[in-house]
């Protein structure tokens, strides 16, 4: 796959679901919003048979060659109803994860749908969403359904993190572009009470005097970002309790979730953060997943 066929552009993958033709939907109102390039691509994997010493790849060129002309007739019949000025579709051999993260090195971002045709009905995401969202070198959109089009409100998740910092500030670009309105949910917990009460320290830890903390830092964090987009109208909600449920909460009715993954080098990085895992899991909207690492400006 050339790299540079990506630059800049808005990567979708679609593979026939309802989930991601709704995912491309989103991507072409998106790209047409920034004037970017929008690229629809499928994966596909060579047909494999059996034979008499086990599986394997089918002899000649003609069934793959079906199989990559149904698949671009079908991405074409989607670009044909998108609005987006440059649409492109691309049809790419390989799995569809690996696809997709490749794509994310130099895209401007990946979106793809909850779950694709080979998902579990029971579970909200698939293992390629979550593959592309751990390991994307760009921010991911995780799409399930569209969002109301009255809604206009980002919210994004904060607790001090790189992946915090990052998904702020995608977050912010995300609401000046469309003209949204930002909530920044910083969530915390506390001790239990017979800690607060007892604390084997020996010093208390009034409550009032926490919470002032964590107001303190949430304005500290966002004030940067603000004076850099001094047209977003913020609005802070200090939580005390579950960042997942603060977060889920918030969003409602917004138009888009910003949370922040968490990397812990290889073997950690297998996952995705709990908070992010269960929003992503569980969220009505489009969520957006944006890493520490990755470079989160949007706005061209």
């Amino acid at each position: 796959m050339d790299e540079y066929l990506w630059n800049g552009r808005i990567a979708v993958g679609v593979d026939g679901s309802p989930e991601s033709r709704t995912a491309a939907l989103w991507a072409a109102q998106d790209a047409s919003q920034r004037r970017c390039g929008l690229t629809l691509v499928h994966a596909i994997l060579p047909p494999v048979g059996n034979s008499p010493f086990g599986a394997g790849m089918l002899s000649g060129l003609n069934p793959m060659a079906k199989v990559r002309q149904g698949a671009l007739t079908e991405l074409d019949e989607i670009a044909s109803t998108l609005t987006a000025a440059d649409v492109q579709t691309r049809i790419e051999v390989g799995s569809p994860s690996g696809i997709m993260i490749g794509a994310s090195e130099t895209a401007a971002m990946v979106v793809v749908g909850s779950r694709g045709q080979g998902g579990f009905k029971r579970l909200l995401l698939g293992s390629v969403s979550t593959q592309v969202a751990t390991h994307s070198a760009c921010p991911v959109i995780i799409i399930r359904s569209l969002p109301d089009p009255s809604a206009d409100t980002v919210v994004v998740g904060m607790d001090g993190t790189a992946g915090s910092s990052a998904a702020i500030g995608f977050a912010f670009d995300m609401a000046s572009l469309h003209g949204w309105r930002l909530i920044a949910v910083h969530a915390w917990e506390v001790p239990a009470y017979d800690l607060l009460v007892v604390p084997s320290a020996g010093t208390s830890m009034p409550l009032r005097d926490s919470a002032d903390d964590e107001a303190r830092l949430t304005a500290e964090a966002l004030a940067g970002f603000q004076a850099d987009h001094p047209d977003v109208v913020v609005e802070q909600s200090l939580v005390r309790g579950s960042a997942r449920n603060a977060l889920l909460e918030a969003s409602a009715s917004a138009a888009l979730i910003v949370v922040g993954s968490r990397r812990h080098g290889q073997v950690m990085s297998a996952v995705l953060g709990s908070v992010s895992h269960g929003v992503i899991h569980h969220a009505q909207v489009p969520v957006a997943i944006v890493s520490g690492h990755q470079s989160a400006t949007v706005v061209p």
